[in-house]
């Protein structure tokens, strides 16, 4: 092994590698240098030199080009590359086992003979780039070690912004017992980007902590420590008695001046959630891990970035984003156009967007269309920006927060309400594992109108059957003494005539009205799907949170239990539940059950469409409370 190690690192990366007294980590290192063959190999210790070359070399190879504004750089992947490959993304299972008719599985020792095949010698002629990070705090027990392996100065530069450093976690006996590895390849590039899309793989071997990725560029099928790492540790999690989850962690101060009121939520991509964790003070956006101590759930932010998604970030809708984009700083610009090295992207505002310039299709002018004939935007639809999260003016430093409420959001144009409060914890669950939103930009092949069911947000990365997934979820409030409080939210409901209802900013109220509540401070009317808000509270926080009036007519309009959609929802989770072939809880089908015979009764009191008003005296539905 030894010598494998000095025959491609120079004494200096050798003796970064060596000071870590890894034998597990050396044999990794090792067998990537045998399988890939690269003519060199750096090792990044997350110091001020070495994250200077790593940013240096993507620039230098042409991974990214320099920006006008001091720090900003660009970096396009190809035009069939720019979202996750659920279809290429598999679990690696041994002895014909299964995870679930949801999840997509493939006989390991198979996998692992494709992924070496195609992996084999792929890094020739190329420097392999090994750097350490941390999923989680450090000094703290949500931290994991996590070692990256890779061709890609991008992704390497992509980590360093989003992952805190972990060489010296590296150091600890921690690392010895456990750490994920990743080993990508960006392959052969033609034109800069990977060019063999059809060998494109992202393979997860749960039995080593593992992931391969290869022939791809898309941050999100290649920085490692992020939805790739989410998979390992939602495995890891269930073994522990913890949950990894698709969180961003929010606080929300108290009107009164008392302690800031932390949330946690979890929405499919496209359905606010980045817009939801900057509306107060952002601690997180994307992933979070959840524990349990001393009768209460806390969490911290999985990493000390962002890699958001800039279609309409603009000083009105996103105030704080845009301010760090439009100022120098250590910025990644995926995917938008780039004019004279100004970029642009869709929906930024009032700006006056040039009709020329060159973007993720190439040379690109307005009315370019692609060989599908598609019209090409100025921006690919998830066009992303990658920075530090310490930069925003909102950023909330704190490592590690105790969870009040969890906020499930989706995306529907009929049903439910813009925000509603579960009656008690396995309601919540069921909020939860009942998310429904439509196909986004976020996923390659992503079209159409068909509603799915997003258990959490978190369907296409959970690692272990989905049963035993929600199962975890149930059973996890048991011992607590505060039970964080449990909400669903709905920023996308429409008219008739296919209006939304609400604008943008409206989340802000919702939000709000969850902060109140946790505090105690608004009432609420019962209905057969949780506790919503009354309209008194509402046209009070409007008025303080938006300096806006709020119409009755908008509250009934709104706030309507519509029936027949609200079954048609249920129906659908329960079709989704039925086809899953691991054990789902029977709590999850109870909850159906009782849903669908309340929603019956008060449909036969009231009709289809009931007013909010209705419920006034409406009595909380005891089947939907829990002892937990």
């Amino acid at each position: 092994m030894d010598a494998i190690l000095e025959s491609r690192l120079d004494a200096k990366n050798l003796k970064k590698l060596a000071a870590l007294n890894n034998d597990s980590l050396n044999k990794l290192v090792a067998d990537a240098i045998l399988r890939f063959q690269p003519d060199s190999v750096f090792v990044a210790t997350g110091s001020p030199e070495d994250l200077h070359y790593v940013r240096t070399q993507a620039l230098k190879r042409g991974e990214e080009k320099s920006l006008i504004l001091q720090g900003h750089t660009i970096h396009y992947d190809g035009y069939e590359d720019q979202g996750r490959d659920p279809a290429n993304t598999k679990f690696l299972v041994s002895g014909g086992a299964s995870l679930g008719s949801s999840l997509n599985c493939m006989e390991r020792q198979e996998g692992l003979n494709e992924i070496q095949q195609i992996m084999n010698g792929i890094m020739r002629g190329k420097e392999m780039i090994v750097s350490f990070y941390s999923l989680g705090p450090l000094g703290t027990e949500f931290a994991i070690p996590c070692v990256q392996i890779t061709d890609s100065f991008y992704v390497a530069h992509s980590e360093d912004i989003l992952y805190r450093q972990g060489y010296e976690l590296f150091k600890s006996d921690r690392s010895k017992e456990e750490f994920f590895g990743f080993l990508h390849s960006a392959g052969a590039l033609e034109n800069g980007v990977s060019r063999d899309i059809a060998l494109r793989r992202m393979f997860i071997d749960l039995e080593t902590n593992f992931v391969y990725s290869v022939n791809t560029q898309y941050a999100g099928n290649t920085v490692a420590a992020k939805k790739l790492a989410h998979r390992l540790a939602i495995s890891k999690a269930a073994r522990e008695d913890w949950l990894a989850e698709h969180f961003f962690i929010a606080g929300v101060p108290n009107y009164e001046g008392g302690k800031t009121t932390y949330i946690a939520g979890a929405f499919p991509s496209w359905c606010g959630k980045t817009s939801t964790s900057m509306l107060f003070s952002i601690v997180g956006d994307d992933l979070a891990h959840v524990r349990k101590r001393d009768g209460k759930v806390y969490a911290a932010n999985v990493e000390k970035g962002m890699f958001g998604v800039i279609k309409d970030v603009n000083p009105e809708d996103d105030p704080y984003v845009h301010e760090l984009l439009v100022k120098p700083g250590e910025i990644i610009f995926s995917n938008v156009l780039n004019v004279d090295g100004r970029p642009y992207w869709q929906g930024m505002g009032k700006v006056d967007i040039p009709l020329k310039g060159y973007n993720h299709s190439g040379s690109w002018w307005g009315g370019k269309k692609d060989n599908k004939g598609k019209l090409i935007p100025v921006s690919h639809d998830n066009a992303r920006f990658c920075i530090s999260l310490e930069g925003i003016e909102n950023y909330d430093p704190v490592q590690v927060i105790d969870v009040e409420a969890i906020v499930y959001g989706g995306r529907s144009s009929k049903r439910p309400v813009p925000v509603s409060q579960s009656y008690g914890w396995v309601h919540g669950v069921f909020y939860g594992a009942s998310i429904e939103s439509e196909p986004t930009a976020a996923t390659v092949g992503a079209s159409g109108s068909e509603i799915i069911i997003n258990p959490m947000a978190n369907k296409e990365f959970v690692s272990i059957p989905i049963g035993k997934y929600l199962e975890n979820h149930i059973k996890f409030a048991e011992g607590l003494k505060e039970i964080p409080k449990i909400f669903y939210v709905n920023y996308f409901l429409r008219d008739e005539s296919g209006n939304f209802m609400n604008t943008k900013m409206d989340k802000k109220v919702w939000i709000r009205w969850v902060e109140r509540r946790i505090r105690g401070k608004v009432g609420a009317y019962a209905t057969p799907i949780g506790f919503i808000p009354k309209y008194e509270d509402l046209v009070e926080l409007f008025n303080k949170e938006l300096t806006a009036s709020y119409s009755k007519d908008d509250y009934e309009l709104q706030f309507m239990t519509r029936v027949p959609e609200l079954l048609e929802k249920l129906d659908a989770t329960e079709k989704f539940y039925h086809k899953e072939t691991s054990i789902v809880p029977k709590e999850i089908f109870d909850m159906i059950d009782t849903q669908r015979k309340l929603l019956l009764a008060t449909q036969k009191m009231y009709g289809d469409n009931i007013s909010p008003f209705k419920f006034k005296d409406y009595k909380v539905p005891v089947p939907l409370t829990q002892p937990f």
